[in-house]
């Protein structure tokens, strides 16, 4: 487990005209503020964008559609949990809510094609000079592999 993130598990509404899933209220214990909401979809499974991470954005992502493989390392040396890594797999069979707080590296692989996922940012992305430090999909190890159990 990572300090502050949180992964909150989201309840389907279900009735004979489908579903309803809140993602993210802002009234909810783990929301800060509101910047600018963004959806990502990659076409084939194993497709991987990581890493990066942020010094001031928290995000909150949700796979709408697919699934997906998410990897966090947290990388704040003032944090109990400095150098943990937290993998989460989550999409249409176990809808949750991801919280990545800054300074935490993440990134993430699509399970299955056509895997989307919806990001909320406590900021506006700023073209110019992005909030963010990247470094390469390996920088873990091999954390991609999916492997039998």
């Amino acid at each position: 487990m990572i300090k502050d993130v949180k992964i909150v598990p989201l309840v389907a509404h279900v009735d004979d005209r489908g579903y309803l899933i809140e993602i993210l209220r802002s009234t909810d214990e783990h929301f800060t503020r509101f910047g600018q909401v963004y959806m990502v979809g990659d076409a084939t499974r194993g497709t991987i964008r990581a890493f990066h991470k942020h010094a001031i954005l928290w995000d909150w992502f949700f796979i709408s559609h697919g699934s997906a493989k998410f990897v966090l390392r947290d990388d704040r040396s003032d944090s109990p949990t400095c150098g943990n890594m937290q993998i989460v797999v989550t999409g249409q069979r176990n809808p949750v809510l991801i919280v990545v707080p800054p300074g935490v590296y993440h990134g993430w692989m699509a399970l299955e094609d056509d895997t989307q996922l919806v990001s909320t940012a406590s900021e506006v992305y700023n073209r110019e000079n992005p909030d963010e430090v990247r470094i390469p999909p390996d920088s873990f190890g091999d954390v991609w592999e999916v492997k039998g159990r």
